[in-house]
């Protein structure tokens, strides 16, 4: 009969698994920063964008989007506010109506891109509030930002284009609550297709 020798197993190293437990945090806490940079998560605050989002809506902010490709008409942006009212670090969340080079008209409460009207099938109700007829041209790195709840918003009639150096990135996902959890539909301006 043969006998076999117990298995021993290697004893634990208390100063390597301190190691190993320390990279660990660090890795976690790099990825969890870079993370956080590239992809920041928002709240939003207010009722300037009904019926698309609602107070206390959470957000996924992409920062990414915006370094390889410029704003599109219809994207939801976050940017830091151009209004001198608001105070230092103020973040809004608004959706772009035009972009550099487009002539912004409001004509009979109605937008126009262009000499264009434009569908706009996301805005809580017709505008009341800041619809006067006026013309904005924008220029190199403008934008035109409009909250959907027209009639509540502050938003470039009021303060003007947001420049490009403004914005933050672009609204890519609602994870709260959960019953609205989901991708943000981007609307299509077939007539400024044609």
């Amino acid at each position: 009969m043969i006998k076999e020798k117990p298995q021993f197993r290697p004893k634990l190293r208390l100063p390597g698994f301190m190691f190993e437990l320390l990279q660990t945090i660090i890795f976690v806490l790099v990825v969890t920063v870079l993370f956080d940079m590239a992809i920041p998560r928002s709240l939003v605050e207010g009722h300037s964008m009904q019926p698309t989002f609602e107070d206390a809506d959470r957000l996924v902010v992409s920062r990414v989007n915006y370094l390889m490709a410029a704003p599109q008409r219809g994207d939801v942006i976050v940017f830091n506010s151009v209004n001198p009212r608001d105070a230092a670090g103020t973040m809004l969340i608004k959706r772009v109506i035009g972009l550099p080079g487009d002539t912004v008209q409001i004509i009979d409460k109605q937008m126009y891109i262009n000499g264009t009207p434009i569908d706009e099938p996301y805005i809580n109700e017709p505008c009341r509030v800041n619809c006067a007829d006026e013309t904005w041209n924008l220029g190199a790195g403008q934008y035109f930002a409009m909250g959907d709840n027209r009639n509540h918003s502050s938003d470039s009639r009021v303060f003007g284009p947001v420049s490009i150096d403004h914005i933050v990135g672009k609204v890519m996902f609602r994870y709260w609550p959960l019953d609205r959890i989901g991708f943000i539909a981007e609307p299509q301006y077939s007539e400024l297709n044609k």
